[in-house]
């Protein structure tokens, strides 16, 4: 199985995070939330699996390209 590491697109704070190790999630799916510039950037998932990994807490701040999810396709 192929796993899919989710990276942060933009500098900013993680403001909530929906998902759990272990989830199951479809495409699409919410995953977390990132404030950047006073607007909420909602992060979705680009493919349907099972969350592996969450990098990531409320309140962390982020920078681009740093790993937020993993998720185990399929």
């Amino acid at each position: 199985m192929a796993t899919e590491t989710v990276t942060s697109p933009l500098p900013g704070k993680i403001v909530s995070v929906k998902i759990t190790p272990g989830q199951t999630v479809k495409e699409g799916d919410l995953l977390l939330t990132i404030e950047a510039m006073k607007m909420e950037n909602e992060i979705v998932a680009p493919v349907a699996g099972t969350i592996t990994t969450v990098a990531v807490a409320p309140e962390a701040t982020v920078q681009i390209g740093d790993t937020l999810v993993a998720i185990e396709e399929g």
